[in-house]
């Protein structure tokens, strides 16, 4: 990995450590959820209910759970992470199932590896906070699919990375301020679920995540928030906290235009 870019190098050592723990995020496909990997994989209807025949990148996706989802579904799959860990469960789910899926090890911040204007989707669980400049890594997936191609993307919330992890007097306390650069302080616990311990993450702002797409020659035709809310759930658990700080959002967005510029600037007056 990159020695000028050491966040690669620790996220990477992180999640190979996650998955020999065995800790949250690093869990394989369910069998039952091959009989109709569908389901699981489009539950709202985004992909029309096929995939079949469709290249697709799934991007920072490694463990064995989407790569496996969408070959069974018909796809031609690839799979691209930082931690080789997570590759080898994809592998080895792939030879359970006998199934076909390309794995390669490397970052979601340089796609160099693949042709231009190759995929028709491509899917990307939360990950994108595991990099300092979400906009490259949009840059990057824009070069590689194909115009109309689709891009499903899930993200970290601002607010969720803001507050913190547990209720203090009866709310939650904003301590981490929303304009500002550099990696997040890492959680206080390792219990926090809301973030991955021994990792490096970086706080990316709305302009950036929404803004930064339609910029990069992207039209957001969907946006949901997945639901992890349960208001009758232990104070201190992960599902209240859900309850009052959405933790993630998750966007359809198609490439249907060129990049409207190469960097993110946003003009004074509207600072």
């Amino acid at each position: 990995m990159n020695q000028e870019k050491p966040h690669l190098q620790i996220n990477q050592q992180a999640w190979n450590a996650r998955v020999i723990q065995g800790k949250s995020h690093t869990r394989s496909v369910h069998p039952d959820h091959l009989n109709d990997p569908i389901k699981h994989i489009d539950p709202v209807g985004w992909l029309n209910g096929h995939v079949n025949g469709l290249k697709v990148l799934c991007l920072a996706s490694g463990g064995g759970l989407q790569s496996v989802l969408y070959a069974k579904a018909g796809a031609e799959v690839t799979v691209l992470d930082v931690s080789e860990e997570m590759l080898n469960k994809d592998r080895l789910m792939a030879k359970d199932y006998h199934l076909k899926i390309r794995t390669i090890h490397g970052t979601m911040e340089d796609l160099s590896i693949f042709p231009d204007v190759y995929f028709d989707l491509v899917v990307q669980p939360v990950s994108t906070c595991y990099v300092p400049d979400i906009i490259q890594v949009y840059r990057e997936v824009a070069k590689v699919l194909k115009p109309e191609g689709l891009y499903i993307s899930q993200h970290k919330q601002p607010m969720s990375l803001q507050a913190s992890p547990l209720p203090i007097a009866g709310g939650y306390l904003i301590t981490e301020p929303y304009y500002r650069s550099g990696p997040l302080p890492p959680p206080a616990s390792p219990a926090s679920q809301h973030r991955e311990y021994g990792t490096v993450e970086f706080l990316h702002r709305w302009e950036c995540i929404i803004g930064g797409l339609c910029r990069q020659g992207f039209t957001i035709e969907d946006l949901l928030e997945p639901r992890h809310a349960d208001s009758n759930a232990d104070l201190n658990s992960f599902q209240r906290r859900s309850h009052y700080i959405p933790p993630y959002v998750l966007i359809k967005a198609r490439r249907t235009k060129q990049s409207l510029d190469k960097s993110l600037i946003i003009h004074p007056a509207i600072r």
